[in-house]
């Protein structure tokens, strides 16, 4: 039995069909080339503003070409799609995840962060169907700018930051707003504590905008000598110590407020409080 045994096993295995030889890998360059083509196949409906269009390729993009490049800008552009339809919520979703996953990528992780800003910005933007901006709820205006000031401390020199610079201007407009807004709203009750505790609240936090100031060739939103409701905070505070009898305190807050913010209109009522106090220390004397 044994000696039959070769002939059998090797009759056996002529019989086995031919295997087929493998199918040479795909190229690294041909996997980034066919990826390149998809995602400027999406980004034609992305610039033609077929967003729903342009996603669903993007999508494809990430899920077939994920070892390339172009899958993580296809996340960008995800983004990007949801910004332009004003779907600011999942825009912003989409860039704190690529922030997240994508750390090494300083490029597109200073525009993913820069766009984050901006659509936190734009999230608290005005309507006319919502109260006063001052009289709603600040919780989203001071996200946007922790959001905004943050982006400018790290990327002072960034093309985006004058942009940035902006809309950081106006969020702190509005929250030196609402302070000042609570400010009276405490000093027509003759909670004085109140009133001087926010405005220098506003000063100190809101009405300096330091993180501007290290962003080269940026064109201010306000004026520099009136940078924005610091002259309001200021003469809100010395009216308050007017009404407390703290007239020194009064004295130099509106002396401050003239020094500067000489071009400030409100200057001509510092100065009418100012001759007041002295006309007031003149009679004691």
């Amino acid at each position: 039995m044994r000696r039959f045994a070769f002939p059998l096993a090797f009759a056996l295995l002529t019989a086995l069909p031919a295997c087929e030889p493998a199918a040479p890998a795909r190229s690294a360059l041909g996997y980034s080339a066919d990826a390149k083509r998809a995602y400027d196949e999406a980004m034609k409906e992305f610039d033609a503003h077929n967003w729903a269009e342009s996603q669903a390729l993007f999508r494809e993009v990430k899920k077939r070409y994920s070892y390339s490049k172009f899958a993580r800008l296809a996340e960008l552009r995800i983004a990007d799609a949801d910004f332009k339809q004003d779907k600011f919520a999942e825009a912003l979703r989409g860039y704190k995840q690529f922030i997240h996953d994508h750390k090494s990528d300083q490029d597109e992780v200073e525009y993913a962060r820069a766009r984050s800003a901006e659509t936190q910005y734009q999230e608290v933007s005005d309507s006319l169907l919502l109260p006063a901006q001052e009289e709603r709820d600040q919780a989203a205006a001071l996200d946007a700018y922790k959001e905004l000031s943050s982006f400018l401390r790290d990327y002072p020199g960034s093309k985006q930051s004058a942009e940035v610079c902006g809309f950081l201007e106006e969020i702190s407009t509005r929250l030196v707003r609402h302070e000042l807004s609570v400010a009276r709203f405490y000093l027509a009750r003759d909670n004085f504590d109140a009133a001087v505790g926010r405005a220098q609240y506003a000063i100190r936090n809101y009405a300096g905008n330091e993180a501007c100031a290290a962003v080269p060739n940026v064109v201010h939103v306000r004026p520099a000598d009136e940078f924005g409701l610091a002259p309001d905070a200021l003469l809100v505070l010395g009216e308050t110590y007017l009404k407390m009898r703290r007239y020194d305190d009064a004295k130099t807050t509106f002396e401050v407020l003239l020094n500067r913010y000489p071009r400030s209109p409100l200057g001509t009522q510092a100065r009418e409080y100012i001759g007041t106090i002295a006309e007031k220390s003149a009679s004691k004397g």
